[in-house]
């Protein structure tokens, strides 16, 4: 135990507690491709963390689709992201299945930052 100040907060984005199904698809070794449904446990702009069964590398590209009703695909609606490309960042083994923490690729649009930039002192030339 640290005596210290608490630890600071190094996320930029907020974390939502949701529960969503997602497949994650990706490649271990040349050629062998793989496709697995999993949950994902919390959502950010920046990633989020997943439960599943297979153990993936540390850096791994995988491609997260995300299932939607067909109702989704209708022109009317806004569009929706329901393809995210995300590198592993870490990985936890647990009872069971894996907890694999992801960075997207891009930031999800329309997100805002949860941390503020510092503001500048704006000063006159003269």
């Amino acid at each position: 135990m640290s005596s210290g100040s608490p630890a600071t907060e190094r996320r930029k984005w907020s974390r939502l507690p949701l529960a969503i199904p997602v497949f994650v698809r990706g490649q271990v070794e040349r050629e062998k491709e793989f496709l697995e449904f999993a949950t994902a446990l919390n959502v950010s702009a920046g990633g989020m963390l997943v439960a599943v069964r297979r153990s993936l590398p540390s850096l791994a590209q995988v491609l997260l689709e995300i299932p939607s009703a067909p109702l989704a695909a209708l022109a009317a609606l806004p569009k929706v992201a329901r393809s995210l490309r995300a590198k592993v960042l870490r990985l936890e083994h647990a009872q069971g299945y894996n907890l694999v923490a992801l960075k997207f690729s891009r930031p999800l649009p329309n997100s805002h930052r949860r941390v503020k930039s510092p503001r500048r002192k704006l000063t006159s030339p003269v």
